[in-house]
């Protein structure tokens, strides 16, 4: 199964003190870009939500938005931080010790110092948000497999597509290869003259060389062929489909640069205008 960079999940959580809302969105990047909004009291669980994340998404650009309401009726306890209120006292006490002119340190300072002072809440709110997200991430890649299974199905689609057009053209090269040397003939015997036909021949020659697809023919139905094989493997495929459009691409353009009939230059039209349907579409595969 392939994924889609596209992915959209939100979900919530009442506490007795608080509730909780958490969104996850992702939109297409080269590489994993994940960003957060995240209140102050839940700065310290970027990093494991990072790696939360991480490793359940390879590419696109993430966004994890966390929430934190106070319930209207929940009045907050502070707590104290006691090993580091002591840590404090001791640092103050040494310092006075050194330097007796130096002021104590006040009540508001020793608040106000980060880390002394925090809510009850405040471990239940953080396992809460953590348990959260990991729940939400479970929607997050199936919104992002459903999306991936569309796409899969859209780009198959265009695969056969391609497949039957090439079906459909090999068997009229010969007849307009023919037409076309015939026609070059006729040109060469007007220019050179009948009498110097073996130089026509040598010209058809050099020229039946040059206009042969059969090499590029081969070549897209082989590209076809990986594409299809690399979409029904699934897994973190996106870059390398991309490397399979350009490729495909390569081949329909020397494709129509050879081209010696109208249903050889409509056919490369038509399988770059497919290609370019898939390569847009490829641009929000994981």
């Amino acid at each position: 199964m392939i994924h889609s960079m596209t992915g959209y999940a939100s979900s919530a959580r009442d506490l007795p003190q608080c509730s909780l809302a958490a969104e996850l969105k992702s939109v297409n990047s080269r590489y994993l870009d994940v960003q957060f909004r995240l209140p102050d009291e839940l700065r310290a669980l970027e990093p494991a939500l990072r790696e939360m994340i991480a490793g359940r998404v390879s590419r696109g650009k993430v966004e994890c938005r966390v929430a934190v309401t106070a319930a209207a009726a929940a009045a907050p306890r502070l707590a104290l931080n006691e090993t580091l209120l002591s840590a404090l006292a001791e640092a103050s006490r040494r310092v006075r010790a050194a330097i007796p002119d130096a002021a104590a340190l006040r009540v508001g300072e020793v608040l106000h110092w980060p880390g002394v002072v925090g809510d009850d809440r405040s471990a239940l709110v953080r396992d809460t948000a953590l348990a959260l997200v990991e729940q939400l991430l479970d929607e997050f890649a199936a919104t992002r497999a459903r999306e991936g299974g569309k796409l899969a199905g859209m780009l198959l689609d265009r695969v056969e597509r391609m497949e039957r057009l090439l079906a459909e053209v090999q068997p009229l090269l010969p007849a307009a290869v023919a037409a076309y040397e015939e026609r070059l003939a006729g040109r060469l015997r007007e220019a050179l003259g009948a009498s110097d036909e073996e130089r026509i021949r040598q010209e058809i020659a050099l020229f039946g060389v040059k206009i042969d697809v059969a090499e590029e023919l081969t070549r897209l139905a082989a590209h076809l062929h990986e594409v299809r094989r690399v979409v029904n493997a699934g897994g973190v495929v996106g870059k390398r489909l991309d490397f399979l459009m350009q490729e495909l691409n390569r081949e329909a353009n020397t494709l129509a640069s050879k081209s010696v009939s109208k249903e050889v230059s409509d056919a490369s039209l038509e399988f770059k205008l497919l290609i370019e349907q898939m390569r847009e579409q490829i641009q929000n595969i994981e």
